[in-house]
């Protein structure tokens, strides 16, 4: 099994994205990439902790890969807003993906090269962060399956 960390924007959406592919054992809402450690869901929301709201993926590689994955996000949330996914604003809803391991660090500056190349954004650039991945602190339970527990279909990402 391997891991990947992505944000993008609220975490509930991006959760159930990953939770729905083929291949993926786990997704787990969280937070990443700032200073405190055990931050809360009410610390992150005022936007000094530095950390981002992020969906921790474990994934079978023999089933999808990290180009899959990073297809997938990539194409459900807007890579051009720097710090802002929808009416969500502030850096905890910063776009990033959080690489463990060398390979993933190449595989999605590449990833976003050839987006920008390709000009898909409307002459925007990319501004999504492309960082080593930190320790992941798992938000609290009941952000965990968000969308299924509270009978939502989906939410903004």
């Amino acid at each position: 099994m391997n891991t990947a960390t992505f944000g993008g924007g609220c975490f509930w959406g991006v959760e159930a994205l990953f939770r729905q592919l083929p291949g993926v054992i786990n997704a787990t809402s969280g937070y990443e990439g700032g200073q405190q450690d055990n931050p809360t869901y009410q610390q992150i929301c005022t936007g000094t902790t530095g950390h981002a709201e992020v969906v921790e993926v474990v994934f079978d590689p023999q089933l999808i890969n990290y180009q899959q994955l990073l297809a997938v996000f990539f194409s459900n949330h807007n890579p051009t807003q720097l710090n802002q996914q929808g009416v969500d604003v502030g850096t905890q809803y910063r776009s990033a993906v959080f690489y463990h391991d060398q390979s993933q660090q190449q595989l999605a500056s590449e990833y976003i090269n050839a987006l920008n190349e390709k000009n898909l954004f409307g002459g925007k650039k990319i501004v999504t962060q492309v960082t080593p991945a930190t320790t992941f602190y798992r938000a609290e339970e009941y952000h965990q399956n968000y969308l299924t527990k509270n009978g939502l279909g989906s939410c903004h990402i």
